[in-house]
């Protein structure tokens, strides 16, 4: 009888108003990117760093009393989907911040929707300088390009110890402008000559004429501005010409997929990060970790900004203890956040301020040299 009781009890906690409500106590992150096609892995990436984030704030009783949700939406890298998972998830009241998107022009066909309805942005990859600009609800736990591009032309100089340079670039929104901030960041540097510059389509799989001008202007190292999906088999047809030119590029080349398709060709290849793996920090260690258990592979830079991005979300909930956007929004523009890409914290604009290392592939393997 008692057993039949206690049952009955806990039956009508769980229909009534205090029961409905406990049963609803949750909170939502919204993740965006390519979670298919050609730059999958990197929307994926997304997501699961920002559910481990989750996961370890569930853990110790969520954020704010809220048991923390990450909801995955797929863009498919298209600015016009992009839009749509905007719209849809800024009227999802229960979403009080959207990670993504991957690229800056698919990014930035959503941050108007997002300003208008009051809700957090943070990106961990789109590194247009206009990306920020569409309002103070829009962030970026990267940085703007003109910091990473003065992080990889260092590499050249220092690293490379290249002095004439060749620069590739995808004619995207992010390609264009950021071979124009590379320009006229070789252009001020003493050390450094643009002696060729060469345009392509993304993903394009023939590079023979952009090599070509690149060995007949005679240059020791070249600057991709692109993704893996143009890097590794530019790297690849270049090297199979000439073994010894130097490579460079930026931090969303840190990403287990260079070592996996471009193998030997890749090898000195130089570029910024924010966040290695290798760390000694407790915190890297226990993301790295179980980033692997559940992918097995290791993150690259552009996950553990999600990771981190998911983090200064759930601190401004367990801040508030609520879900009121602007609050959320408010608290992360003064935040100092000890994540796994060192502190964060966001500059007036949005913008996180950020120190970057140096790492070369060496063995096949990343390996930090500056």
């Amino acid at each position: 009888m008692a057993k039949l009781l206690g049952l009955l009890l806990a039956v009508c906690l769980v229909l009534s108003p205090a029961g409905l409500a406990a049963a609803q106590d949750t909170v939502k992150i919204a993740v965006y990117g390519p979670m298919t096609g050609e730059h999958a892995e990197q929307g994926r990436s997304f997501r699961v760093s920002a559910e481990l984030q989750a996961e370890k704030w569930n853990k110790r009783g969520g954020a704010g009393g809220f048991k923390v949700v990450v909801v995955a939406f797929d863009d498919r890298n298209d600015a016009e989907e992009a839009a749509k998972i905007a719209e849809q998830v800024a009227g999802d009241m229960d979403v009080v911040g959207i990670i993504g998107s991957y690229t800056s022009g698919v990014s930035m066909a959503a941050t108007p929707v997002f300003q208008k309805a009051g809700l957090v942005n943070i990106s961990p990859s789109a590194s247009h300088p206009n990306f920020t600009k569409a309002g103070k609800y829009i962030f970026r736990n990267n940085t703007i390009i003109n910091v990473e591009g003065a992080g990889t032309l260092r590499a050249v100089d220092r690293i490379l110890e290249a002095g004439k340079i060749g620069m590739l670039s995808i004619m995207t929104d992010w390609g264009k402008a950021t071979a124009e901030i590379m320009e006229g960041l070789i252009e001020r540097n003493p050390n450094v000559t643009l002696a060729a510059h060469e345009k392509c389509i993304d993903g394009s799989d023939d590079y023979s004429a952009p090599i070509a001008n690149f060995r007949a202007a005679g240059v020791e190292a070249v600057i991709v501005v692109g993704m893996h999906n143009t890097f590794v088999p530019f790297a690849r047809q270049y090297r199979q010409q000439d073994p010894n030119i130097g490579l460079a590029a930026f931090a969303n080349l840190y990403d287990q997929q260079v070592l996996d398709l471009g193998g030997p060709l890749v090898e000195g290849t130089v570029f910024p990060v924010a966040y290695f793996n290798e760390s000694d920090d407790p915190a890297v260690i226990e993301y790295r970790d179980a980033y692997h258990a559940v992918t097995g592979r290791y993150p690259s830079s552009l996950a553990a900004q999600s990771y981190d991005a998911a983090g200064i979300i759930c601190e401004a909930i367990d801040d508030i203890r609520g879900k009121d956007r602007a609050y959320i929004r408010d608290y992360i523009a003064k935040i100092r956040y000890n994540g796994v890409g060192g502190e964060i914290v966001f500059d007036p604009e949005g913008e996180a301020q950020k120190v970057f290392m140096i790492l070369q592939i060496q063995d096949e393997k990343f390996v930090y040299v500056d």
